[in-house]
């Protein structure tokens, strides 16, 4: 592999997806078949649909057409879907959606429904694919059945909290989806333990692979950005360190 260039990292770390609603600003722009323009806007903090986010036309931003509660990560799926992840229990939840498809809704919809619900997802139509992936599989690779609308995507990488036995145990791993297999590979983060970092109030919140080195990097809230080594479960080297 080659040595990964960190300048490069930074900025491919500015375009990574991360969980709603804190990086609500990352999430990819979406446009219809007929380059309809759609938005995402974060509801605030406050009231009825505080930290929801919420995707709408963009001519039209009060009628949404789709909100995502907390933790949810949309991503988009050729050629004119949008996938959404999210944990729902101890399971990994990804869902897909025909964009041009997706019904309008008023917000007061949704009013306090997230706070009643286990639910993180918010359309008035179905999805066209909806599987879910354990958290509790073993280290190593695994297969999974994808539905057919999302297997047009190579590669998924879900950072999520780990059962972890002890202090010195894992409390992250990296479950990457490699959808077009249909393969699911869990990557146990070995530097990421209680022993080491409050859990909790820090937490690893995204991930990718390094286009030119393919190594893993990410951003550990509260830490700092990291590069894993090659076997994407230890730490090599911070990227940018928070003090």
């Amino acid at each position: 592999m080659a040595n990964p260039n960190l300048t490069s990292i930074r900025q491919q770390l500015a375009r990574i997806v991360g969980p709603a609603p804190w990086y609500w600003k990352t999430f990819p722009e979406i446009h219809s078949s007929g380059g309809q323009r759609l938005v995402w806007t974060h509801q605030g903090e406050e009231g009825p649909v505080g930290y929801v986010v919420s995707l709408a036309p963009e001519k039209d931003p009060d009628r949404a057409i789709l909100a995502l509660n907390t933790y949810c990560r949309p991503f988009l799926v050729a050629p004119n879907c949008l996938g959404v992840w999210a944990p729902e229990g101890r399971n990994i939840r990804i869902a897909g959606f025909e964009v041009d498809r997706l019904e309008g809704f008023d917000l007061a919809e949704v009013a306090g429904w997230f706070k009643q619900s286990s639910d993180r997802i918010y359309a008035k139509t179905a999805p066209v694919a909806d599987f879910e992936v354990r958290l509790d599989l073993p280290p190593g690779t695994h297969k999974i059945e994808v539905p057919a609308e999302l297997a047009t995507v190579d590669e998924l990488i879900l950072p999520t909290s780990y059962k972890a036995l002890s202090s010195d145990d894992p409390a992250f791993a990296l479950l990457v989806l490699y959808l077009r297999a249909g393969l699911v590979e869990v990557l146990p983060q070995k530097w990421f333990t209680a022993s080491q970092y409050e859990v909790g109030r820090k937490w690893i919140s995204r991930a990718a692979r390094d286009e030119e080195s393919g190594r893993i990097f990410g951003e550990c809230y509260g830490a700092g950005t990291f590069l894993l080594e090659e076997d994407g479960c230890r730490l090599a080297e911070w990227v940018d360190k928070i003090s």
